[in-house]
């Protein structure tokens, strides 16, 4: 196995371990919301950009329940920072909400909570494409994809959709390449599957 992969597995492990660790997903239930995993580590192409990215649904949108729910996943020493916005009055209907969690071995991992409002326009979105994206990418897809996020700059901000669309849809390989096709894309705001 080339080391990328076994990066991989050791990312995706690290992160399992943090969801259950973290209890986020247990305490959103309790209070009678819908949790979804979603993104890089859903579709499987968790790389170096340690990130959890986590999809609650609530019936609406209560900053008070929103804030008391955070306050109890907030107790716990390993979150080192929170951040909070309120996008509810946006098509988006949602609050975002980014952990800071600190590993023991001193790593730190975002966790991002995107709270929605059930059934509004995004419920659902992310985990239809990410299922979409699954369906569509073969292993030899899967490992160039996470090639290519290996071979990123650590200061260079790339939305995961872009790697999927590059290789899945346009038969992208290369780093080089890649940056070439990158440059010729008109992205803005939710870039679609």
């Amino acid at each position: 196995m080339t080391d990328y992969l076994q990066q991989s597995a050791a990312a995706e492990k690290q992160a399992r371990e943090i969801i259950a660790a973290s209890n986020i997903i247990n305490i959103w239930e309790v209070a009678g919301a819908r949790v979804n995993i979603v993104g890089s580590l859903k579709i499987g192409v968790l790389a170096k950009h340690r990130d959890i990215d986590f999809h609650i649904y609530t019936p609406e949108l209560d900053i008070d329940q929103s804030f008391k729910i955070m306050a109890a996943i907030c107790r716990q020493p390993q979150i080192k920072q929170c951040t909070f916005i309120n996008l509810a009055d946006t098509e988006e209907r949602c609050f975002e909400w980014h952990l800071q969690w600190q590993t023991a071995e001193d790593q730190c991992w975002q966790l991002d909570l995107i709270q929605i409002e059930a059934g509004s326009l995004y419920d659902g979105y992310f985990e239809k494409t990410a299922d979409k994206i699954k369906q569509a990418m073969t292993e030899e897809m899967r490992q160039t994809i996470l090639k290519l996020k290996f071979a990123t700059p650590d200061d260079m901000k790339i939305g995961g959709i872009e790697y999927y669309k590059a290789v899945i849809q346009d038969g992208i390989r290369d780093f080089e390449s890649f940056l070439r096709w990158r440059q010729k894309q008109n992205f803005s705001g939710i870039i679609p599957w």
